[in-house]
């Protein structure tokens, strides 16, 4: 009897300190247990991270799953994430294809919380990469550091991250060379003048689009739409642009010195937006990578957004730098309301706007605490099932 006694608390023991692995699946309670998970990972394999503590500085390469067997690292109890914490990067992962990450809290790094890129093989991108519900916080916090890193990725979706407090000159999510991806009803907050820009698309990206995604006072830029990148950072090989097509919809800004940043681009589109009380500039329209193969940052179109402001904030709508062909850009269908003064509610843009309204009062539930949905009889009812309702 007490041999069999002994025997049951052995295997409970043994139970609760060590991965627990089933068919595709496994349970694992400790850094040292994930990182054999990870390395051992197969197509169609799932990791779920039991409630705890983790060490950061994890690295994997060729994390590859098949198109109908995706590797999975999930959190075992998702209303209990695990925290992955510190290190160099908390995640990062080298030359993956059909992954998943799900439900954890990264947090501490002192340089990205997660990286994700193709391992300088640059004709070889990472691709088919999901990352759901993901917390990423307190990253850096100087310097160039971002929330989440992607270099080289391709076919990927970011769908609802919270990214607060990445580093002082880097991005909450910042891509170089990625393509064809969707970043979807994800929040990142920080401030003002505090981390260069919440979502930046630079180094030859390309098919990006970001909808329904909330930016509380979310870095200097809070969508930097393309950038400055060097040229052998470029995927593919430079081909005249930072950024070209892409999209920013149904998304709402709260503060920052410019919202949106048009900058190096060839073609960009950002529409149904709601921007609350900018700091300085509605928009701004720059070109930092300069050269003979660069075109001048060209074609975008700001179309159907409310923009509320203050004329004692805003020092001017739209800041236009050099070598740029602000020409180009098309206004159409906005409404533009100065809260202080109606009277300065049309904007001073560098080409006509065609259908604009102006000095008409979108009527916000409560903007001052965040609140952006439009009250019923907003004069913008006619498309409001365009805008989400956040």
């Amino acid at each position: 009897m007490i041999n069999t006694i002994f025997m049951v608390l052995l295997c409970i023991i043994t139970t609760a300190t060590t991965a627990v692995s089933r068919e595709n699946e496994t349970l694992v309670h400790n850094t040292s247990e994930l990182n054999q998970a990870l390395t051992q990972a197969k197509p169609g394999h799932n990791i779920l991270i039991t409630p705890g503590n983790y060490e950061g500085g994890i690295y994997i390469q060729e994390l590859n799953g098949d198109l109908d067997k995706t590797i999975v690292i999930d959190a075992a109890d998702p209303e209990k994430k695990p925290v992955i914490q510190g290190g160099g990067n908390c995640i990062h992962i080298a030359e993956a294809s059909y992954l998943e990450i799900r439900n954890l809290i990264l947090s501490g790094a002192t340089g990205n919380g997660l990286n994700i890129d193709d391992g300088g093989t640059y004709e070889t991108p990472a691709h088919h990469i999901l990352l759901h519900g993901l917390t990423v916080r307190d990253i850096g916090p100087e310097g160039n550091r971002d929330g989440i890193k992607l270099s080289g990725v391709d076919e990927f979706k970011v769908k609802e991250c919270f990214v607060e407090r990445w580093g002082s000159g880097g991005s909450g999510i910042d891509m170089v060379g990625c393509h064809k991806g969707v970043i979807e009803d994800c929040t990142f907050r920080h401030g003002d003048d505090k981390g260069s820009n919440a979502i930046q698309i630079k180094g030859g990206s390309k098919d990006i689009t970001i909808q329904s995604c909330r930016f509380e006072h979310a870095g200097s830029r809070a969508v930097n739409i393309g950038g400055s990148t060097g040229l052998q950072f470029f995927r593919p090989d430079p081909q005249g642009y930072e950024a070209k097509d892409i999209t920013v919809e149904g998304c709402s800004f709260i503060g920052s010195m410019a919202p949106v940043a048009f900058v190096g681009v060839d073609g960009a589109l950002v529409r149904y937006n709601k921007i609350y009380r900018p700091r300085k500039w509605i928009m701004r329209i720059l070109q930092e990578t300069r050269g003979p193969e660069f075109v001048p940052c060209r074609n975008g179109k700001f179309i159907n957004n409310i923009v509320v402001f203050r004329s004692d904030e805003v020092s001017n709508t739209v800041n236009i730098g050099p070598k740029t062909a602000p020409e180009t850009f098309t206004f159409a269908g906005n409404l533009w309301y100065c809260m202080d003064d109606v009277d300065k509610s049309k904007p001073v843009l560098p080409a006509p706007e065609s259908n604009g309204i102006y000095g008409k009062d979108p009527q916000f539930c409560d903007p001052e605490k965040g609140d952006l949905r439009l009250k019923d009889g907003s004069p913008v009812s006619w498309n409001i099932s365009l805008f989400k309702e956040n």
